[in-house]
């Protein structure tokens, strides 16, 4: 049986994705330079650098699907996008809230999300790229809240479940804007077959991700995510 032919949603999101996974290995590249000055632990260290590895191999195989998929434009990738930025601050802290915001936040949600995806996926190069995504994204999910638990045996241990609680609210308000549309965003039952889910779906995810993982995972870590989650929703 042939594939759906595939809709210009199914062809930007494929694109996107493309320059989404690029970017999150030039991301982490960055934020594994950041652990080695730092002296964080070896062990973190070869974990970051083999989620580059992944990343860019999720690129590669992204592109596959974006080729199948009818596409032939390049990937719009933004060189200032290739890092991550430093605040006022001392590095501790940037690598802090890179370790919330991208790996025990975005990775954590993305588990859940593409093993989604990966349900209603049935084109073989999207189902094979979506295999290979969520098998990687456990790891990448993990290495965050390892990243954490090091913070646990630093300087900064005795600080750290103020310190998060205070970067959590504008986090979540993050998460919120990203994944909270109700939409269904025209997604239809072929392009579900492409490996694309609604909008509202990615929303309904979020919400089960805080009760199922956000909230336990921190408060083992001495960390209250209630209040922070309650207020997302801008006023």
């Amino acid at each position: 049986m042939s594939a759906p032919e595939a809709s210009d949603r199914v062809r930007v999101e494929w694109r996107n994705r493309i320059a989404a996974e690029y970017g999150s290995a030039a991301i982490t590249q960055h934020f594994v330079l950041w652990l080695i000055q730092l002296g964080a632990s070896p062990d973190l260290i070869d974990d970051g650098l083999a989620i580059v590895k992944d990343e860019l191999v999720h690129s590669g195989l992204s592109a596959e699907v974006y080729t199948d998929a009818g596409g032939d434009e390049p990937p719009a990738i933004d060189r200032a996008g290739l890092g991550l930025p430093r605040r006022d601050v001392a590095l501790e802290l940037d690598v802090l809230r890179a370790t919330l915001q991208i790996y025990c936040l975005n990775e954590t949600v993305a588990v859940p999300l593409f093993s989604h995806l990966r349900a209603g996926a049935t084109v073989p190069s999207a189902r094979k790229a979506l295999d290979r995504i969520l098998r990687d994204e456990v790891r990448h999910r993990d290495f965050g809240w390892d990243c954490l638990d090091w913070f646990l045996t630093t300087p900064l241990a005795e600080r750290l479940p103020a310190l998060v609680e205070a970067e959590l609210p504008r986090l979540f308000a993050h998460l919120h804007e990203s994944y909270g549309s109700r939409d269904d965003g025209g997604v239809t039952d072929d392009d579900r077959t492409w490996g694309l889910a609604p909008p509202r779906e990615y929303a309904d995810i979020l919400d089960e991700t805080f009760t199922r993982d956000y909230l336990p995972r921190f408060a083992a870590r001495g960390v209250d995510a209630a209040p922070a989650w309650q207020a997302r929703r801008p006023a």
